[in-house]
C-alpha cells in the first residue's frame, strides 16, 4: 500500500531550486548495436511545474540478492508453492512466474487452491491456476487499488532491481528465461484499453557520444538482460544534434511496454472472479494460521509478507516514490535520464517519466531498506525539480504552419 502527500504541502515546498539529473537507467549500446535516424523528432515537452502536482505515492518492491523464488515444499499435509521476490520487476514479470508456479500446483492430486496475496504475482498467478482448471480462493489483507503494486512505475522492464551481482545460477537463469517469455507473450496479448497495456516510445538521453564498450547497468545488475527474448532485445534508434528535442546531444529511442496499474490490476480481479474466483480479506499472523485452510495447495505470493510468515530474511524493502502531474493527453512518449555528463546519484537516483490516463508519472528514487509509507519530501523536490528543469530545457516541437 501507499500514501499521498497532500498538494498543499507539495505546493508549499514547491519553490526549490531544479536538481541535478542522472544518466538513465540503462547501458551505453555498442556502435554497431544501434540504427540512426535521419529525420527530425518533434515531441510536445511536459508541462512539469508544482501547481500541476495532484498526488505523491510510495511503494516497497520486495528485492532478493539471490533473485525471485518459485518453488515447491512440503507443508505438514499440504503443498506449498512459493512465487515472491520480484524487486521491480514484478509487473513484467508475474505471468510467467505465476505460470512457473501453476506448473507446480499441477503436480498435485487437488484441483483446489489458495493464493495468499492480490498483488500482481497473486492475481497473475490465480489465473494461470484457473486456466489449468483449479478452483481459486485469494486470500489478502487488501485489494487493487490499495496493493503495493498499484504504485508501481509499472513499464516492461523485467530485469529491473531483480537479482545481485553475480548472485545467479544456471538454474535460477533457465527459470527466468522461461518466465520473461512467457511474460512477454502474455502482456502483448492483453494489450489494449481494457487492461491499460500500450505500447509507447521511450527516450534515454546518454551522457555523451555512444561507446563500444558495455557499461553494467548499476551496481547490483550484471547482464541477466542477455537472457531476454530476441524479440524484446530490439536494436535502439541512435538521435544525434539536431534530430531530437531533448536536452542531450545523443538520446537512444527504443519501443516500451507501458502498464496503468488502476486499469490492469482492477482487469485481473475482474477476470478472476468472472472466472469463479472467491476473494476472502484475512490477514495471516503466522503459518500455522495458513496451514489451517481447507485447500491442500497454497501459492505464497505475500512478496515482503514472506520475511515474517515465512522467515526468509534475505527479502529487503527497496522504497519506490512516484509524484504525479495533470494529464496531459498529447504527451505520448517516456524519457528515462537527464543532464549529459551527470553520472547516476549514488542514492539511487535516477529520473524517469511516463504518461497515464490519470496523470504524468514521474520517478527516480531507489532507497534500499527503507520500509516507510510516508513520502519522502527531499525525494520529491529532487524528483519534481529535476524534471522541471529537464522538460523546460527541451524544445518546443514547431508551430502547426510549419510543420
Amino acid at each position: 500500500a501507499g500514501r499521498s502527500m497532500d498538494r498543499r504541502t507539495l505546493v508549499k515546498i514547491g519553490g526549490l531550486g531544479a536538481l541535478g539529473l542522472g544518466v538513465g537507467g540503462c547501458s551505453a549500446r555498442a556502435v554497431s548495436d544501434v540504427v540512426r535516424r535521419t529525420t527530425s523528432l518533434r515531441l510536445v515537452p511536459v508541462d512539469a511545474s508544482w501547481d500541476r502536482v495532484i498526488r505523491t505515492t510510495v511503494g516497497l518492491r520486495p528485492f532478493r540478492h539471490s533473485g525471485f523464488v518459485v518453488k515447491a515444499e512440503r507443508f505438514d499435509e499440504k503443498t506449498l508453492i512459493h512465487n515472491y521476490g520480484h524487486g521491480g520487476a514484478g509487473m513484467s514479470l508475474s505471468w510467467g512466474t505465476g505460470f512457473l508456479a501453476a506448473e507446480l500446483a499441477l503436480e498435485q492430486e487437488s484441483r483446489s487452491a489458495a493464493v495468499i496475496g492480490s498483488g500482481v504475482a497473486g492475481l497473475t498467478t490465480a489465473r494461470q491456476l484457473q486456466r489449468m482448471g483449479f478452483d481459486v480462493t485469494i486470500y489478502a489483507m487488501t485489494v487493487p487499488p490499495n496493493t503495493t503494486s498499484n504504485m508501481s512505475y509499472a513499464q516492461f522492464t523485467p530485469t529491473s532491481g531483480l537479482i545481485g551481482l553475480r548472485a545467479r545460477t544456471p538454474k535460477w537463469d533457465n527459470q527466468f528465461r522461461r518466465a520473461v517469455g512467457v511474460a512477454y507473450k502474455q502482456l502483448q496479448l492483453l494489450a489494449g484499453s481494457k487492461y491499460g497495456i500500450s505500447w509507447l516510445n521511450q527516450y534515454t538521453l546518454l551522457s555523451g557520444p555512444p561507446t563500444r564498450d558495455e557499461v553494467p547497468l548499476d551496481e547490483e545488475s550484471d547482464d541477466t538482460d542477455r537472457l531476454l527474448p530476441d524479440a524484446y532485445r530490439t536494436k535502439p534508434v541512435l538521435l544525434g544534434p539536431g534530430e531530437h528535442p531533448f536536452p542531450s546531444q545523443y538520446v537512444h529511442s527504443r519501443p516500451a511496454m507501458r502498464i496503468e496499474p488502476s486499469i490492469y490490476l482492477d482487469a485481473l480481479v475482474s477476470d478472476f472472479r468472472l472466472a469463479g474466483g472467491k476473494v476472502v480479506i484475512r490477514k495471516f499472523e503466522t503459518q500455522k494460521e495458513i496451514g489451517e485452510l481447507e485447500e491442500n495447495v497454497i501459492l505464497n505470493c505475500t512478496g515482503l509478507g514472506a520475511k515474517a510468515l515465512f522467515g526468509d530474511e534475505e527479502l529487503t524493502p527497496v522504497k519506490g516514490q512516484l509524484t504525479v502531474l495533470i494529464p496531459q493527453s498529447e504527451v505520448n512518449y517516456s524519457t528515462a535520464g537527464g543532464i549529459p555528463g551527470a553520472s547516476r546519484d549514488t542514492r539511487g537516483f535516477s529520473p524517469h517519466m511516463q504518461p497515464r490516463s490519470d496523470g504524468i508519472v514521474l520517478g527516480g528514487t531507489s532507497e534500499r531498506g527503507e520500509s516507510t509509507l510516508e513520502p519522502n519530501e527531499e525525494a520529491m523536490r529532487r524528483i519534481v525539480d529535476a524534471h522541471i528543469a529537464f522538460f523546460s530545457a527541451m524544445s518546443s516541437p514547431l508551430p502547426i504552419s510549419r510543420l
